[in-house]
């Protein structure tokens, strides 16, 4: 079946479900990185992307702005950031999959045992929750200003970028 739109799961609302060993069949958390860029530096400056509104973040949309982010720190800043995705996606979703189409009502169960089975994965963000994190040198705080604003465009809530340096 194909993937239901993102503002299905955007809402926080409900038990928080996250206890992979009580049930079969949990698709993998699709981040493939959590750290990129030069991991060894020292930066004086740290970007920070963080939540305006409560919501849960699919793992999808965490890894599409990551990768966001990484595509413009690449060309401008070359070696010089560390990216840091700052929250792992512990919510598991559900889904009760419905049949459609001509005869669906003969062949579906309707809402019986309509628990769902597991589809992926989610961060609970509420108001203020670091997502991203770019550590850069003062130098590229523009660069990193644009990347963070790119990949909040890959994000379902409005989010704020926070500039810390270190003293």
């Amino acid at each position: 079946m194909t993937r239901k739109p993102a503002r299905m799961y955007r809402k926080v609302e409900g038990q928080v479900y996250t206890r992979r060993e009580y049930m079969g069949g949990v698709p993998n958390c699709r981040i493939s990185q959590f750290d990129t860029g030069n991991l060894r530096g020292e930066y004086p400056v740290a970007l920070t992307l963080g939540t305006e509104e409560a919501a849960q973040v699919r793992d999808i949309a965490l890894e599409a702005a990551r990768i966001s982010a990484v595509r413009v720190m690449e060309k401008a800043a070359l070696n010089e950031y560390h990216l840091k995705v700052r929250r792992y996606p512990h919510q598991i979703l559900r889904e009760h999959k419905m049949a459609m189409g001509a005869g669906a009502d003969r062949i579906s169960d309707g809402m019986r045992a309509a628990f769902g089975k597991p589809v992926g994965h989610a961060v609970r963000a509420e108001i203020g929750s670091e997502l991203l994190t770019v550590y850069t040198t003062e130098a590229h705080i523009a660069d990193a200003k644009e990347a963070l604003r790119k990949a909040s465009h890959k994000l379902p809530c409005p989010t704020r970028v926070i500039v810390t340096r270190a003293s």
